[in-house]
């Protein structure tokens, strides 16, 4: 406080001295005294404010609510400590963090004040756990339970997801909210949900910990391990193969379960749908935590591989990842998610069956009497393994080009004509396909030759009709050229090797998916023929669109027919193939959206995929143009037009605008 002035005894006699200078000095002395009042108050609300804090307890309380006296300059983990002191409750604070509601956003700079995050009197604080229960659907619509950090970014958290789950390459995996199961409607959803579905298993009790660091099964499988006593390196096949309950596959929904689950979608439909995921935000996005994006505890949600380029499959390390793949790729043929043909439908059909059979013969793999292999051996056949062959082959496969060569017919769509196939001699080498009138003319100029960078490959085959052909549509300047081309069967369909090297992984991929096609004869008995008496409900293989097209006895048939060809694969295999069969489709990893391209007037579907870009036209659903990424050269976005440009080699340039989404 300032020193007050005092009125002297002269002042004090006002007959002495003239009326208006006594009435000046009170006014002078009743205005200090006012300011530096104003002044006490004005630092006071300043520097100093209550501030309301929510505490939430792990045991399920709703929690109490707490004021504090702070002031700017107070740092968060100085009222963290505050706010534990004022509660006098004997429990670890450690995970607790403060959550703005308001801001929907973590307080977890600890060393920032509460001026430099903004936080006013008016702020909604809560004093709340990161690491919260949170419910998972699998991709085999398995649901579990573990304990997951609301904190940490979503890529974080799914890869402690993971590593709880024993899955490897978590970058290939996201989070997406279910489409019919807003956080309003839960009580609602519980009654419409499967009561099969409804079996949880809660993960932190199987991994025998807290969910707050990694599932021990995790440390045995997805790093080196060794020994205790000895200190030589463990197998990770004999720590790997175990009772883990997600390795197995689900069984079978019922068909009036399926039927439920079924929609049938054309083109324009599932660009619906991706607009609405779009606009809904079903997949969370990876660099916000679940708090941020609405998710609270015991909230449902569901793992999905979202990326459709898949590294390594090993089946030593990723049988729980082998699994789920092929669990998802299951459901996207049943709800045909991802259109295929009817025979392929009828092939997907028996490696369902046969997985299914093989779930229920094999029993749990015992390791324990597994000879000890060199780790350098054991290397070297895995690289052997992913090459595709044997490495005494590398360097000679490197330098030699296949060539693969067969007598095909042709045909080329023109106005007016009558569809005739002429019979030529193809040969294909590289990337481009050569016809010539005759074998005997393969030596000189080709009649024609087709470059396949960019060309989009739609099969045509029926098997029932024997009719086996592919549709070729090349890229040109102005669209897309049509092209067929027919065999006289399934095996010139392969195109006869020709100089051509099998070893390679790519080729074999090919010609197994084509002999699941074919028909073969039997095999001999297995040796757990003993299942050939396990009943068969065909209709729980195929989509509900099949099942009523044929009677149960026809497709039961037909499922068995097609089950002579892969009868002898094991269970791994069994899936593996499955696994590539499905990449195998034509719309594989292809997601619609409807936009308009510029100088148009009508709106068209751009299909997107991993790895190029396809104009359809919206009436036929046939592909008009294909861009691949490898010949983008650059692409910017207008954000004032909403419109998309891209620029591509050859001096094409496109820019289109979306129509059912934000671009």
């Amino acid at each position: 406080m300032g020193r007050v002035p005092v009125l002297s005894e002269r002042d004090s006699r006002p007959h002495e001295a003239a009326p208006h200078t006594t009435e000046k000095k009170r006014e002078e002395v009743s205005n200090f005294y006012q300011v530096r009042v104003m002044i006490n108050t004005a630092e006071y609300g300043n520097t100093s404010w209550e501030l309301s804090v929510q505490v939430d307890q792990r045991d399920g309380d709703e929690g109490m609510r707490f004021k504090l006296r702070v002031k700017g300059d107070l740092h968060i983990g100085g009222l963290m400590l505050k706010l534990v002191e004022k509660i006098k409750a004997p429990q670890d604070w450690s995970d607790h963090a403060l959550w703005w509601e308001q801001r929907s956003c973590w307080l977890l700079k600890t060393h920032w004040t509460l001026d430099k995050y903004g936080v006013q009197a008016d702020a909604d604080l809560r004093y709340t756990p990161q690491h919260k229960p949170l419910c998972l659907q699998l991709p085999n619509m398995k649901m579990v339970k573990l304990t997951v950090s609301y904190s940490a970014v979503v890529f974080k958290t799914v890869v402690k997801i993971c590593r709880a789950l024993n899955i490897r390459r978590p970058e290939e995996l996201s989070l997406l909210k279910p489409p019919d199961n807003p956080p309003k409607k839960k009580k609602k959803m519980k009654k419409d949900k499967n009561p099969a579905l409804e079996d949880i298993l809660d993960m932190d009790i199987f991994n025998g910990s807290s969910g707050r660091t990694g599932s021990p099964l995790y440390s045995k499988t997805m790093v080196p391990t060794y020994d205790p006593e000895n200190g030589t390196p463990a197998s990770a096949t004999s720590l790997w193969f175990g009772d883990n309950p997600l390795t197995s596959s689900q069984p079978n929904l019922p068909p009036v379960e399926l039927a439920k689950m079924y929609q049938q979608l054309s083109m324009v439909d599932k660009a619906i749908i991706n607009a609405a995921a779009d606009v809904i935000d079903r997949w969370l996005d990876s660099s916000r935590s679940l708090m941020e994006q609405g998710i609270g505890e015991h909230d449902r949600l569901q793992l999905r591989f979202k990326y459709h380029c898949f590294f390594d499959l090993n089946p030593k390390y990723d049988a729980v990842r082998i699994t789920q793949l092929y669990e998802q790729a299951r459901w996207s043929i049943l709800l045909e998610e991802i259109n295929c043909t009817e025979e392929e439908m009828l092939m997907f059909a028996s490696l369902q069956y046969h997985i299914c059979k093989m779930t229920i013969s094999t029993e749990p793999l015992d390791f324990s009497n597994e000879l000890e292999i060199d780790e350098v051996e054991a290397a070297l056949s895995n690289l052997e393994v992913t090459l595709g062959g044997k490495t005494d082959r590398i360097l000679e496969d490197i330098t030699d080009v296949p060539k693969l060569a067969d007598s095909l017919k042709l045909f080329r769509p023109k106005r007016l004509a009558l569809r005739s196939y002429k019979e030529y001699w193809f040969v294909f080498k590289d990337t481009t396909i050569s016809y010539y009138k005759n074998k005997e003319t393969a030596s000189g100029e080709p009649i024609e030759q087709l470059h396949l960078r960019g060309c989009e490959v739609v099969p045509d085959v029926n098997v029932t009709d024997k009719k086996f052909g592919i549709k070729l549509l090349l890229p040109v300047a102005d669209g897309m050229n049509e092209v067929y081309i027919r065999c006289d069967n399934a095996s010139d369909c392969k195109l006869t090797r020709r100089n051509w090297d099998w070893s390679s992984s790519e080729v074999k991929n090919i010609q197994s998916f084509l002999q699941m096609k074919s028909l073969a004869p039997p095999p001999p008995p297995p040796p757990w023929s003993d299942l050939d008496a396990m009943e068969m409900n065909a209709e729980c293989f195929v989509s509900p669109r099949y099942t009523k097209r044929y009677k149960t006895k026809q497709l039961t048939a037909r499922i068995l027919e097609a089950h002579q060809n892969i009868a002898s694969l094991s269970l791994n295999e069994a899936k593996m193939r499955f696994i590539r069969a499905w990449q195998s489709l034509a719309e594989f990893g292809i997601k619609y959206y409807i936009v308009r391209f510029q100088g148009s007037k009508k709106d068209e579907l751009m299909g997107i995929s991993y790895n190029r870009l396809i104009r359809i036209d919206m009436s036929t659903g046939l592909p008009v143009t294909t861009w691949r990424f490898a010949n983008m050269k650059q692409w910017n976005v207008n954000w004032e037009i909403r419109q998309v440009a891209i620029e591509f080699d050859q001096n094409v340039s496109i820019a289109f605008s979306c129509v059912s989404c934000d671009c």
